[in-house]
């Protein structure tokens, strides 16, 4: 059998004459095609009230928080910043809640830009609400280039696991205007970009979170490094 990996879904939100496409849950077709590609069987979480989560464990390997909206500065103690996106409250206090209850049920966690901050903010963690907060910043971080395309190098540590899939210095895209600030518990950043902006974070003690700020859904046909996170989180979530 192959495992099982959660992905929590995104809203459509925007006004639409289609009923049924009202607040639709989806998940984006290259997440789903990956983790096929690398073995696992994707499955679909629908925002429900968190007390619902305990009925959803026992369905899942291992999970991927995907890529959406801004995190709500009100999870980890702050008012909007001027240069905020959107956000779905609905949909933050399902996958925070998530976050905890996945990981104390001792599964497989990867997250994928948004998702890297809800992990890291579900663990006490704090997120630049906009990149020009960050005094750092200097490379272009939302390119204009097609979204499956690389736009920058990322710089990873040695002693990380994640160095064992996809090298020294791997050329990823960007599609991000916020970033990690304080880090959260137990979590270690392993991978910046050459202007110093968290890519890469990790479990300290264990191997149960992964999470990078690119989006390797959109380059793992061509990219080996990218489908090695995929391949990566399945066997994570195997053992």
């Amino acid at each position: 059998m192959r495992p099982r990996i959660a992905i929590p879904a995104d809203t459509l939100t925007e006004a639409t004459n289609i009923i049924n496409e009202r607040n639709a849950a989806y998940a984006p077709r290259p997440l789903i095609e990956a983790i096929v590609k690398s073995g696992g069987l994707p499955v679909i979480f629908p925002s429900v009230d968190p007390e619902l989560i305990p009925n959803y464990l026992d369905l899942f390997d291992g999970i991927i928080f995907a890529g959406g909206s801004d995190v709500d500065p009100t999870f980890y103690g702050e008012e909007p910043h001027q240069e905020l996106g959107s956000t779905y409250f609905k949909r933050d206090l399902f996958e925070v809640a998530l976050v905890k209850a996945a990981l104390k049920a001792n599964k497989a966690l990867m997250g994928i830009c948004r998702g890297m901050q809800v992990i890291n903010v579900a663990l006490g963690g704090t997120v630049f609400q906009d990149l020009s907060e960050d005094p750092r910043q200097t490379l272009k971080h939302s390119q204009n280039a097609p979204g499956n395309f690389p736009s920058h190098h990322v710089n990873v540590k040695q002693d990380s696991r994640i160095f064992n899939l996809v090298g020294s210095r791997p050329y990823v895209n960007s599609r991000h205007h916020q970033a990690l600030n304080q880090i959260g518990n137990d979590l270690r950043v392993t991978a910046r970009a050459d202007d110093q902006i968290p890519e890469a974070i990790e479990s300290i003690d264990n191997d149960r979170v992964l999470a990078v700020q690119w989006h390797p859904e959109n380059m793992f046909k061509h990219y080996d490094y990218s489908q090695a996170l995929f391949a990566d989180l399945i066997q994570r979530a195997q053992e």
